[in-house]
């Protein structure tokens, strides 16, 4: 029974004091919060965590309501805008190389040996009678 008096005694005079001192600051124009001294350590040193708050969260912000409005925007213009329009911008590149041109040019010499009865390949890439050789007292 002793140790519960002590207790409550220390209490009191505690209340005591933080009013005296609450009553002289609002006199001086302070404003004082009373808090127990156990309540402000504990809230110092407490790690908040974020999936306590928000169970979906997506790493963009703390607010449950910023979070997911920052992961939509962020999936919105990360998916549609840079695949798609990406995509589309790719697909309408001119021919980079020229292959779309060499592939149409081989094409049409096919069609022109064919319609001529030449062969496809022939020996002499060059036609031989264009060729103009050095004489050989040139050399």
């Amino acid at each position: 029974m002793a140790p519960l008096l002590r207790a409550l005694h220390s209490g009191l005079r505690s209340a005591c004091l933080a009013r005296a001192v609450s009553n002289s600051a609002r006199s001086r124009g302070v404003a004082v919060t009373e808090l127990p001294q156990r309540a402000a350590d504990k809230h110092e040193h407490e790690e908040v965590n974020v999936f306590d708050q928000n169970p979906d969260y997506h790493g963009f912000s703390s607010d449950p309501h910023v979070d997911e409005w920052n992961m939509r925007l962020a999936f919105f213009f990360g998916v549609s805008l840079v695949i798609v329009v990406g995509g589309t911008f790719i697909h309408y590149l001119p021919d980079h190389g020229m292959r779309q041109w060499a592939r149409r040019e081989a094409e049409r010499l096919i069609k022109e040996r064919e319609a001529a009865g030449l062969p496809l390949l022939d020996e002499n890439y060059y036609d031989p009678s264009k060729i103009i050789l050095p004489s050989s007292s040139d050399e």
